[in-house]
């Protein structure tokens, strides 16, 4: 820590290096604009020349080695103050096996490369319940006491706000209580969960492009639609946490106890997976029912509704594949009264269920949906697609009752 009279010129302006005190009794060491002056009237003129001058800042992040110069450009990353002692950490360990369940070994990597590697890329953690006393907001408060200024909490508004000063650099942005309702704010999450640049932007200061290393933390009561997200999203890892059979209200303060052991467990053990894509874990791995349910309830209503009707035909006529055409499907879908169109359903078969239609026109056998809910088959001709009865169960099938 800096001693209280610490100052800093960086470029023309000059800055204090505080410790403003925490109510957990710890103390954030903040850098603040200081007026010349100011510190002409506290320590004289001469003091001025002993203030050490930087060329401007930097943000490079670095829990194993922390420089606080670059070049002569000053490091604004925050360095961590444990002291990293070898020790028991169980409680840390069986909180991990809590949030991440099935995923407890990845769960393990993930903050593993937070802290030893703050610059790999790393999925969008979603943490998700409908249940109350879940532990998922004292995993973010002990993910606070870990990483400590290079934490920081936004709420929905804030995330989507043109304003990112207070977040931009930070190695944790995390946003409780989550609802993005909106496609844009997605493709934000999206876009920065993966770019290594990012546009910095403060009130009445222009734009600047600065280096991106942030990974997002979600956390919601709404397990179906926080967020919009479409089945072929790779950079999602969706768990559901479930509840704490038993509250211990001391539980955060014998996390705090054993950060120092954690932290030399996490840089000691080995990596569970291997870097394998360039958000380190494969799709497959952070695979989750809970994701799959998020998936399932974003689909569009036309896309959900065809699929129950071909699912409903095959099960009257115990077929295991049918065939049609986009005309077929349009047709059944009036009877539904959702407004599609030839586009859309073409659209959803080629691109969205990756199917192709037959070469060329031939003889197949066409269902038609009739008012009251029958269907009967007759002979038709044209490009059809084929689709069967078992990925329709595994596509549309809800899978996750409660």
């Amino acid at each position: 820590m800096q001693s209280e009279n610490s100052y800093i010129r960086v470029g023309v302006s000059y800055y204090k290096i505080v410790e403003a005190p925490t109510i957990a009794g710890q103390v954030n060491e903040l850098l603040v604009s200081w007026n010349i002056e100011t510190i002409r009237q506290d320590h004289g003129k001469t003091f001025l020349a002993s203030i050490p001058k930087y060329d401007g800042f930097t943000c490079i992040p670095d829990h194993l080695n922390f420089q606080s110069t670059y070049n002569n450009f000053y490091n604004t990353y925050s360095p961590l103050n444990h002291h990293i002692l070898e020790g028991c950490c169980s409680e840390s360990l069986k909180f991990v096996k809590h949030i991440f369940g099935d995923h407890s070994e990845l769960g393990l990597d993930y903050l593993q490369l937070l802290y030893t590697k703050p610059i790999q890329i790393l999925p969008i953690l979603c943490l998700v319940s409908r249940e109350r006393s879940t532990g998922k907001s004292t995993f973010l408060k002990w993910l606070k006491q870990i990483f400590e200024n290079n934490l920081t909490y936004l709420t929905n508004d804030s995330f989507s706000s043109q304003f990112n000063a207070d977040w931009a650099n930070k190695l944790l942005i995390c946003i409780d209580e989550v609802l993005f309702n909106k496609e844009e704010l997605t493709e934000r999450i999206k876009y920065l969960s993966t770019t290594n640049y990012n546009k910095l932007e403060k009130k009445g200061v222009d734009k600047r492009e600065v280096e991106f290393f942030g990974k997002f933390i979600l956390c919601s009561n709404n397990e179906e639609n926080f967020i919009k997200i479409d089945h072929h999203e790779t950079r999602f890892w969706v768990l559901k946490v479930p509840s704490v059979k038993k509250e211990i209200t001391s539980f955060l303060e014998n996390l705090e106890q054993e950060i120092p052991a954690f932290l030399y467990f996490l840089q000691t053990r080995k990596p569970h997976s291997p870097h394998q894509t360039r958000m380190w874990f494969t799709p497959k791995q952070i695979e989750t029912p809970a994701l799959f349910k998020l998936v399932q309830n974003n689909r569009n209503r036309v896309e959900k509704e065809l699929a129950s009707i071909l699912l409903m035909v095959m099960e009257n006529h115990d077929l295991e594949e049918i065939k049609f055409c986009p005309l077929d499907a349009l047709n059944a879908l009036s009877k539904t009264r959702l407004r599609t169109d030839l586009t859309q359903i073409r659209k959803i078969l080629k691109k969205d269920w990756k199917l192709e239609s037959s070469p060329n026109s031939n003889r197949y056998q066409k269902f038609t949906l009739w008012g009251d809910g029958s269907t009967n088959f007759t002979d038709g001709k044209g490009r059809y697609f084929t689709i069967n009865k078992k990925f329709l169960l595994e596509h549309f099938e809800d899978q996750n009752s409660d």
